[in-house]
C-alpha cells in the first residue's frame, strides 16, 4: 500500500526545489490536501505523479505543478474571495481553501453536471463545504451576485479574458487564465489596477477549451 502522506511530502519537496512552490501558505496547502481523494479510484496509486490524470468524460485533474503555479500566481491570503472557473474534481478549490486559511470563500463553477456532483461530493466528504461553494453553469459569465473577487483562476483555455470576469475582478485583484495563441496556449497573469489590466506570460500550457453554456446556479 502506498504511503500517500510521504508521497505528498516528496512531491511538495520536488516542487519547492523546482521553484514552483514558494510561499508558506501554498506549500502548507499542498501538504494538507489529499490529492488521492480527488482522483478516480483506478488512478489513486498515481495521485502523486506530477502529471494530469483522467477524470470523468474528457476532463482531467491538472498536474500538481500546475495547481501550485495557478495558486501561487494569485497570491492567496487569509480572508480572500476567490473565483475558480472549471471545478473538475475539486482539488484546486481545496488547495485554494487551505491557502486562504479556510477563512474567506472559494466560489467554483463547473459546466459539466457529472463533475459538479463529483466535486461537490469530494469537497463535502473532506470538510471543505463550509469554505467552498460549487456552482453549475457557464464559468465565463462569472458570478456577478458574489463579485467582486480578489482573485480569479480559470482552468480552461479561452481566446481572451471574458469581459464578465474582467468586470468581476476587484481593483488590486489578480486573474490567471490560459489564452489560446497561434500554435498553442500560454498561461497569463492579469493584475487589475485603476488603469486597467496589465498582463504577464507565465508559461506555455495545454488545457481543455473553455465551454460556454447556461447561467450559473448554486448546487
Amino acid at each position: 500500500m502506498l504511503d500517500f502522506s510521504n508521497a505528498r511530502r516528496r512531491l511538495v519537496e520536488d516542487l519547492i526545489a523546482e521553484g514552483i512552490l514558494r510561499s508558506k501558505n501554498v506549500i502548507e496547502a499542498m501538504l494538507k490536501v489529499p490529492r488521492e481523494e480527488f482522483v478516480t479510484p483506478e488512478y489513486k496509486l498515481s495521485a502523486y505523479n506530477d502529471t494530469p490524470l483522467p477524470l470523468l468524460g474528457d476532463a482531467t485533474i491538472s498536474a500538481p505543478h500546475m495547481v501550485a503555479m495557478l495558486c501561487e500566481a494569485v497570491r492567496p491570503r487569509e480572508g480572500m474571495k476567490i473565483l475558480e472557473v472549471g471545478t473538475g474534481s475539486g482539488y484546486q478549490a481545496a488547495v485554494c481553501a487551505e491557502a486562504i486559511g479556510r477563512r474567506g470563500r472559494v466560489y467554483t463553477i463547473e459546466i459539466e453536471m457529472p463533475l459538479v456532483i463529483y466535486s461537490a461530493q469530494n469537497l463535502e466528504r473532506l470538510g471543505y463545504a463550509e469554505v467552498v461553494e460549487v456552482y453549475y453553469g457557464d464559468g465565463s459569465l462569472g458570478l456577478p451576485e458574489r463579485a467582486p473577487f480578489d482573485a480569479i483562476i480559470v482552468t480552461a483555455a479561452a481566446s481572451g479574458v471574458p469581459e464578465a470576469l474582467q468586470n468581476q475582478l476587484a481593483v488590486g485583484g489578480r486573474l490567471v487564465i490560459p489564452i489560446e495563441e497561434r500554435g498553442g496556449q500560454a498561461l497569463y497573469l492579469y493584475a487589475k489596477s485603476e488603469r486597467g489590466l496589465a498582463r504577464e506570460r507565465l508559461a506555455y500550457v495545454s488545457f481543455v477549451r473553455l465551454k460556454r453554456g447556461r447561467k450559473s446556479s448554486w448546487l
